[in-house]
């Protein structure tokens, strides 16, 4: 089974710093792609961050240079640096890997999600 775990969320007042993370666990052959998504409040989730084959982060319209993804293959792990939080960047935020597992009938891949963690920053 493999298990996405998040942490870092919390408060924080505008202008500060958070940091996420997220490591993956279980039976992996292979993650070929890592990402942070989000669901603020009367919206749907979007896209944060994310990297794939490239190894070239990609960031939503939002974050405006603010984020920067990281990662740790050997980790299996996925890092998202938020500076410059504002009130609009209160929401839930997820984890996101494709992940390739082996099977009896060969290797698949898949999408798994975190449980996400709440971020909130006040004003």
């Amino acid at each position: 089974q493999v298990q996405l775990v998040e942490s870092g969320g919390g408060l924080v007042q505008a202008g500060n710093s958070l940091t996420l993370s997220c490591v993956a666990t279980g039976d992996i052959t292979r993650i070929t792609g890592m990402g942070w998504y989000r669901r603020v409040e009367g919206a749907q989730r979007e896209v944060v961050a994310h990297i794939g084959y490239d190894e070239v982060p990609t960031y939503g319209n939002f974050v405006r240079g603010r984020f920067t993804l990281s990662k740790d293959n050997a980790k299996k792990a996925v890092y998202l640096r938020m500076n410059n939080l504002n009130p609009e960047d209160t929401g839930v935020y997820y984890c996101q890997m494709y992940i390739y597992q082996n099977f009896e009938t060969g290797p698949a891949g898949m999408t798994f999600w975190g449980e996400g963690t709440q971020v909130t920053v006040s004003s």
